[in-house]
């Protein structure tokens, strides 16, 4: 009988995970080289359908990679971001930018291209986060990616998104409250210390190289979830040089190529975690540039959410991070 079971918490979001070996079953969503998908829109030679380019870089078709607005947004641009009241509620127009990253003019997916294209993607989400934060309105950017249908993709082609919102949203007021708290605590990053007890215990690293560190997170709330962190404190992605860039194409294509060798292909969500614009936060977090770090988390969707999950807002989890991460580490980099 499997009867173990463990609360794990999570000091940079403080949700709590519960581990339960009896939660170690087989993946319900199967892989997503199989799935059918929406014809794709985002070839080379099918341009007319996004004509207005944000940014391009690179290929023999004119571009590699190619940046343009989301037809059917989340977020826009127009509006206003003033908060009104509504008796006892308040409310504001959507406001923001959703555009969408085309990673390649081909079907090659985003694991599969060369380290030099990875880069080039990694570029553009650079480019298109700096060049919104040139708008005062928008508070918060981030990138996300949605790969098989169990993680939200729709159409078959290789695609990362780029958000930007005028508010900060609760999952990185909570993140950055919990390094202002432990910066003012201890005088120290949490970033820093967590990383330091990572490398030093190596229980849970799958990929290191010189920039960066993936490591399976101490209470992570999926099977096989992977943290990618920069050694380099920043709390700016924006802020990333060349070799940063290079670095950090490696350490993804090598953590999805070790998470689809492990198990074959599944569906994901990538996302990455910047600080917001500093226009009206300077006040509320002073040491900022030394207690946060900006990063990126891998979370493969091998079960759907239940209803403990809803209710309690703990993660179920039946594989240990720990074992994830020895299961990763043996596996290869190569696509």
């Amino acid at each position: 009988m499997m009867d173990k079971t463990e609360l794990r918490l999570d000091p940079l979001t403080k949700e709590w995970t519960v581990f339960s070996e009896s939660r170690a079953m087989p993946p319900a969503f199967g892989a997503v080289t199989g799935e059918q998908l929406d014809a794709s829109p985002f070839r080379a030679g099918l341009e007319r359908f996004a004509s207005h380019s944000l940014h391009q870089d690179g290929g023999c078709f004119g571009w590699q990679v190619r940046v343009v607005p989301n037809r059917v947004p989340i977020l826009r641009v127009e509006g206003d971001h003033t908060q009104n009241g509504e008796g006892f509620y308040e409310h504001m127009d959507g406001v923001g930018a959703h555009e969408i990253v085309i990673e390649d003019p081909g079907n090659r997916r985003f694991e599969e291209l060369p380290l030099d294209d990875v880069a080039r993607v990694v570029g553009a989400w650079r480019a298109r986060i700096e060049d919104l934060m040139r708008d005062g309105r928008l508070r918060a950017f981030t990138v996300v990616k949605n790969t098989g249908r169990a993680a939200g993709q729709s159409v078959g082609h290789s695609v990362s998104q780029v958000l930007a919102l005028a508010i900060v949203p609760p999952v990185l007021r909570r993140k950055l409250d919990s390094a202002r708290d432990y910066f003012a605590k201890n005088k120290r990053s949490l970033f820093a210390d967590l990383l330091e007890e990572e490398q030093r215990r190596a229980l849970r690293i799958v990929y290191e190289n010189a920039g960066f560190v993936v490591f399976c997170p101490y209470a992570s709330g999926a099977p096989f979830e992977m943290a990618v962190w920069p050694k380099r404190q920043s709390p700016d992605f924006h802020h990333v040089n060349g070799e940063e860039i290079a670095l950090l194409a490696d350490a993804l294509r090598s953590a999805l190529a070790k998470l689809n060798r492990a198990l074959d292909h599944p569906a994901w969500n990538l996302s990455l975690t910047t600080a917001p614009s500093r226009t009206s936060l300077a006040n509320t977090w002073s040491t900022l540039e030394e207690d946060f770090r900006w990063h990126i988390s891998i979370v493969p969707r091998l079960h759907p959410v239940g209803g403990f999950e809803m209710a309690t807002g703990c993660h179920v989890n039946g594989v240990w991070p720990e074992v994830a991460a020895e299961f990763l580490r043996a596996k290869g980099v190569q696509p």
